[in-house]
C-alpha cells in the first residue's frame, strides 16, 4: 500500500517507473512480434494436415517431420531465445532492454553477427509511449488500461509491417476488452462502445465492398475491420471519424511518398494496420483536443 501511495503522490517517479516497465514490456513484445506469426503458421499447417489426413509437414524449428519425431514446443515461452546465426542461447544478462544491445555493440556475443537495431528501437518506443500514457492519465485505472492497449497496438503494428497480418489472437480479445472496460464508462459509455465496435467494423467493410466492386481488387484485409472495431469499442463511436481521418491522411501521405521517393510499385500493397493503430493511440490521448481544435478552427474561418 505504501508503494501505491508513493506512486500516486510522486508524478516523476511514476513516469520513470512506467518508462522502465515499458522497456521490459518492449523486450517481451519483440518475442511476440517474432513468434506469434510462426505459431499461427504451425497451427495452420497442423490443421491442413488434419483435414487432408496427411502427417504434419516438417517444421523449420525442428527440421524433422512430426511423423518421426514429436514436434518440439514452440510458444512465447519456449524455446529459449537464441542467435539465429550460430544458435548461441541468449542469457538473462544479454537480454537487458537497450543496455545489453549497447554493451554488445549490436552484435552476438558468440559469433559477432549483427543484431537488428529494431529490437532496442521497439523497447525504447514502448518505454516512451508508456511514459507518455502515465503522464497523460496519471496513476489510475485508465492508465493501466491504456498501457495494455498500447502494448497490443505496438504488436499489431510491427506484425502487420512484417507479414501484412493482424492476428485475431490480439484484435478480438482487444475488442471484447474494450467493451468490458467501458461497462463502467471508463472511456465511453457502454452503448457508445458497442455501437463503436459495430460502426468500426461496418465502415471499413463498406469501403472494402465498394472498392472491390469498382476496381475488382481487395483494398484491405478483414484484420483492419477488426482493429477499427476494437478501437471503436475502446473509444466509442464518436471518436471513429478522428481515427479514420488521421489514419487515412497519414497512410496516403506515406504511401505517396514511398511511390515518389523510393519508386515503390503502386500495385504492392501497403499495410493499413500501423496507421489505424497510430491514429487510435493518438485519439485515445488527444482525440477530444483534436476535435475541439478542428471545430474552433473552422468557426474562426467563417
Amino acid at each position: 500500500m505504501d508503494a501505491i501511495v508513493y506512486l500516486q503522490n510522486n508524478t516523476w517517479f511514476f513516469l520513470v517507473t512506467s518508462g522502465m516497465f515499458g522497456l521490459l514490456v518492449g523486450s517481451f513484445l519483440n518475442v511476440v512480434i517474432y513468434r506469434l506469426p510462426l505459431m499461427m503458421q504451425r497451427a495452420w499447417r497442423a490443421q491442413c494436415a488434419e483435414v487432408s489426413g496427411s502427417s504434419t509437414p516438417s517444421d523449420e524449428t525442428s527440421g524433422v517431420p512430426s511423423s518421426t519425431q514429436e514436434e518440439p514446443a514452440f510458444n512465447l515461452a519456449t524455446p529459449r531465445s537464441r542467435c539465429p546465426q550460430c544458435g548461441h542461447p541468449i542469457s538473462a544478462i544479454e537480454n537487458i532492454p537497450v543496455l545489453s544491445y549497447l554493451v554488445l555493440r549490436g552484435r552476438c556475443k558468440q559469433c559477432q553477427t549483427r543484431i537488428s537495431a529494431r529490437y532496442p528501437t521497439i523497447e525504447l518506443l514502448t518505454g516512451l509511449m508508456f511514459a507518455v500514457v502515465a503522464w497523460h492519465f496519471g496513476f489510475s485505472w485508465a492508465a493501466g488500461a491504456v498501457l495494455l492497449l498500447t502494448a497490443c497496438l505496438i504488436c499489431l503494428t510491427f506484425i502487420d509491417i512484417d507479414h501484412q497480418l493482424l492476428p485475431d489472437n490480439i484484435t478480438l480479445p482487444l475488442l471484447w476488452l474494450g467493451i468490458l472496460v467501458n461497462l463502467g464508462g471508463l472511456f465511453a459509455d457502454s452503448a457508445s462502445s458497442i455501437v463503436g465496435a459495430v460502426a468500426g467494423y461496418g465502415s471499413l467493410w463498406l469501403v472494402y465492398i465498394v472498392f472491390k466492386l469498382v476496381t475488382g481488387k481487395e483494398g484491405m484485409g478483414f484484420g483492419d475491420f477488426k482493429l477499427l472495431a476494437a478501437l471503436g469499442a475502446w473509444l466509442g463511436w464518436q471518436a471513429l471519424p478522428v481515427v479514420i481521418f488521421l489514419s487515412a491522411f497519414v497512410g496516403a501521405a506515406i504511401g505517396i511518398a514511398m511511390v515518389v521517393v523510393r519508386g515503390r510499385d503502386r500495385n504492392i500493397p501497403i499495410p493499413f494496420g500501423p496507421y489505424l493503430a497510430a491514429a487510435g493511440w493518438i485519439a485515445m490521448l488527444w482525440g477530444d483536443a483534436i476535435t475541439s481544435g478542428y471545430f474552433a478552427f473552422f468557426s474562426l474561418t467563417r
